[in-house]
């Protein structure tokens, strides 16, 4: 019979190969943790509530997002890794595209995004366009060096959902954002975003 310390290093090597080691988290607890910046800040227009980091959904484009939060993306010529983080909406979105979630740039420019989408009244994971009609969804995006997978969990339980594959160009000064747009002009639309890590996955 093994001793309960030999049981315990084999839950946690189990635990290890099947999810990844977590590089990078933060639960925006009271702080943001080292290495983000913002793009086009607005600080009237974030905080850290309850635990978790919100943002106003304001108007704007990828282009001209306000309260853009970047940092420097893992080096994925170096590995498989794994984005991810839980978004929720305080309030039901009203504008065509409203919209929130992970963006990835390349080369200085925003190249992809995997997001919660109002789209003619209805919401939908981006790309895919997979009905989510949840308040809550942890969206997962794993990057090789050329290549994503874009996936999500409503309501942050049960077994991730692929909503679309693809390549991405080579690696360019890569950087990673949580991020949200299109919002109403008049009016106050906040989205919650909590757990944010990045995870290098095992090779298989």
């Amino acid at each position: 019979m093994k001793s309960i310390p030999i049981l315990l290093a084999l839950f946690f090597l189990l635990v290890l190969t099947s999810t990844g080691q977590t590089v990078f988290g933060d639960r925006f607890e009271g702080q943001l943790k080292d290495g983000w910046t913002w793009l086009h800040e607005n600080p009237g227009a974030w905080r850290l509530r309850e635990g978790t980091l919100e943002i106003r959904v304001e108007p704007g484009v990828a282009d001209t997002v306000r309260n853009a939060l970047v940092r420097e993306a893992p080096d994925r010529g170096r590995g498989t890794y794994a984005i991810e983080v839980v978004v929720t909406n305080t309030t039901r979105p009203t504008q065509q595209y409203e919209q929130a979630g992970i963006t990835w740039y390349s080369g200085g420019k925003p190249v992809f995004k995997l997001v919660k989408e109002l789209i003619d009244g209805d919401l939908y994971i981006i790309p895919g366009k997979v009905p989510m009609a949840s308040q809550t969804v942890r969206l997962r995006l794993t990057v090789t060096a050329d290549s994503f997978k874009a996936e999500f969990q409503p309501d942050g339980k049960g077994d991730f959902q692929t909503a679309a594959s693809g390549s991405l160009p080579a690696p360019d000064n890569d950087r990673v954002s949580i991020q949200c747009y299109n919002g109403p002009a008049e009016g106050e639309h906040w989205i919650r975003f909590d757990d944010f890590r990045v995870v290098k996955l095992e090779e298989r």
